[in-house]
């Protein structure tokens, strides 16, 4: 499987939260080469890779295959669309960027952006508000009514393209580098024996409450599970604290909704097969689906593993190819090993 040709495919697919088929299709297609494969009723994907055994553990991997985009809420008199955000958007850097409208057919445009020209100082320092902003789709208002309707979700439109030293630029980066992870470890796995059940899920709606992964779990009934998202590459204007290292490895997580054996198991065996990781410690929720599945039933014992990412929730989110191989390794190590299986 080509890593750098998984990940453009997965982010060129449109999955804005609460509309992800797109994404969600493209997934299921590969995930069914490796075991039983079928959707929820929220729209994720369950793999079942490996048969839970009665009394023995079974493992949950998850990543959310949803993305940050709009909801159309009016148009224009002029056929200007209106629209509200889908997830954390980021205001910055909204003006004139390329998006696609998911009407009764694609249609393009591009959001409205004022010359600087015609800015005041005032203006110009200010981040429009969601609700301030038009997309222009070139039509009238009728023309307009006919191919596109209120709730119409609205993704941006932006390519892959790798960059020097092995990095990758995209949107939906989060949390498609976190699919690509699970599909190259299914993959991996799909040759071997396993001593513990295995179920592979790409969740839905993570970017509006993580519902998905949540019912999901619900009816998958783990007895563990591995939250696989992104999380925070340093770059020279973010707080160096707060960060992990792009290319440095899976960035493994500590809080309070994390089980500490996981983390100590995943950093064990990060340790034993000389894979390279990063330690990410929160002090209270995680913010990923950890901290939802973990409520599940009884409760589900959470691991969580990032992709480090620089500009998370722009158009042009980074990751490192290395650190998506390398997670998937991680990834295929913990499942290989639990159960009673081979250290």
């Amino acid at each position: 499987m080509d890593l750098i040709q998984l990940l453009t495919e997965l982010t060129a697919a449109d999955g804005v939260a609460g509309d992800e088929n797109g994404a969600a299709d493209l997934v299921m297609c590969e995930l069914s080469k490796y075991g039983k494969t079928y959707k929820t009723r929220l729209g994720s994907v369950v793999c079942e890779l490996a048969p839970a055994k009665e009394g023995g553990e079974h493992l949950l991997l998850d990543a959310h295959i949803d993305e940050i985009g709009f909801v159309v809420t009016g148009i224009t008199d002029s056929g200007f669309l209106r629209v509200a955000a889908c997830g954390g958007v980021d205001r910055r850097l909204l003006p004139a960027q390329e998006v696609t409208v998911h009407g009764k057919k694609p249609v393009y445009g591009v959001i409205c952006s004022t010359p600087p020209h015609l800015e005041s100082a005032e203006s110009a320092a200010k981040v429009p508000k969601i609700e301030d902003i038009a997309i222009d789709i070139g039509y009238t208002k009728e023309q307009a009514e006919r191919l596109v309707s209120l709730g119409d979700t609205v993704s941006i439109r932006q390519p892959a393209a790798l960059l020097p030293g092995g990095q990758i630029t995209a949107k939906a980066l989060d949390d498609r580098a976190g699919v690509a992870a699970l599909l190259l470890c299914a993959q991996r796995l799909s040759r071997e024996t396993l001593s513990c059940g295995l179920t592979i899920l790409c969740s839905t709606q993570e970017e509006v409450g993580a519902r998905g992964a949540k019912t999901a779990a619900f009816a998958v009934a783990p007895t563990q599970g591995i939250a696989v998202d992104v999380s925070f590459a340093y770059t020279p204007d973010s707080p160096r604290a707060k960060c992990g290292e792009l290319g440095k490895g899976p960035m493994i997580g500590i809080s309070p909704t994390v089980s500490r054996s996981i983390f100590s198991r995943l950093k064990s065996l990060a340790e034993t097969h000389t894979i390279p990781y990063q330690v990410e410690v929160m002090g209270g929720e995680t913010g990923t689906n950890a901290d939802m599945i973990q409520g599940v039933r009884a409760g589900v014992p959470m691991g969580l593993v990032s992709i480090p990412q620089r500009y998370m929730h722009t158009p042009v989110e980074v990751v490192s190819l290395e650190d998506v191989e390398n997670t998937a390794q991680l990834l295929c190590e913990y499942a290989k090993t639990l159960g009673g299986g081979r250290a």
